[in-house]
């Protein structure tokens, strides 16, 4: 069955280039009308350009429908008015990609802290700021379909990205919320933890690497992500064309006889043992878990 985002309307954050692009263009050649929102900062998050209208000219020159949305997702009245741009010009708002971001790496040690704040500030408040400008519209409607970018990074860890990680991570215990949240709705959240050679990572990509990692390796997995039929809640890593699902997991635990650290310390491989291991659907079920141990079960 053909994916098709016909009478959908999208907004793609960061879709300037990279990434974003990649996800506007296919939206659009697949029947969506997209927003396509750049500040056409540097890598950074300093300038600006008008990265954002070449795209919409791509768009267009293949027969679709876009128009350029300059606003900076850290701006709530920004992003406020590119959710009316949209909902003016097309009519709703369908989809949401929050793709925008910044690097500042620095070891943790050497990290100022206005470069956390502004690398959080970005990815995770600027998300925050979006996803609340379409929520209440997409409840409404009974439909909305929302993509949030993490990184393995944030599930992993990364040396000299403590800020990155940190917003990362908290993306995907935001996805996870709004998933459960949005349910009833039908207004489905997932996060896409995504690999490829962009201008956020040229230099990190042996050059052997970078035309193998081209987002448009990413896009099928963020896609299905944001489709009339998509899972709801989950985290998929992409890059290259290989989609992998990611969890955040629980072992089965151990009831000490005398919670102390000493316990803790003797028991610990038993604690740690993946054996039997669970992914959790939502934070009451570690509470669940534990009444399970201490019942024996």
């Amino acid at each position: 069955m053909t994916i098709s985002f016909e009478g959908r309307v999208a907004i793609v954050t960061g879709a300037g280039g990279g990434l974003g692009r990649a996800y506007a263009l296919e939206l659009a050649r697949r029947g969506a009308k997209v927003v396509v929102n750049d500040l056409g900062a540097q890598r950074d998050g300093t300038g600006a350009s008008d990265a954002a209208a070449r795209v919409v000219e791509e768009i267009e020159a293949a027969g679709g429908e876009a128009i350029a949305n300059g606003a900076s997702v850290t701006q709530e009245e920004q992003v406020a008015a590119m959710v009316a741009e949209a909902k003016a010009a097309f009519g709703a708002v369908h989809i949401l990609i929050n793709n925008a971001g910044i690097l500042r790496d620095k070891s943790f040690a050497k990290l100022e802290m206005a470069d956390f704040r502004a690398v959080v500030d970005v990815h995770l408040i600027g998300s925050a700021n979006c996803t609340h400008a379409v929520w209440n519209g997409m409840r409404e409607q009974n439909y909305g379909r929302i993509l949030m970018t993490s990184s393995s990074t944030g599930l992993y860890g990364n040396f000299g990205q403590a800020n990155y990680a940190a917003a990362k991570l908290g993306l995907a215990g935001f996805a996870r919320t709004l998933a459960l949240e949005g349910a009833r709705n039908n207004v489905k959240v997932n996060t896409i933890a995504p690999t490829a050679a962009t201008r956020m990572t040229e230099d990190i990509f042996p050059p052997e690497l970078l035309a193998r990692f081209d987002p448009d390796g990413v896009a099928p997995a963020a896609l299905y992500l944001v489709s009339e039929d998509a899972p709801t809640g989950v985290i998929l890593g992409a890059g290259a064309g290989v989609v992998q699902a990611a969890h955040i997991t629980l072992t089965r635990g151990v009831a000490l006889a005398e919670p102390t650290p000493e316990a803790v310390a003797a028991s610990y491989a038993q604690i740690a043992d993946r054996e039997g291991e669970i992914v959790p659907q939502s934070g009451a079920e570690q509470a669940m878990t534990i009444l399970q141990r201490l019942q024996g079960v």
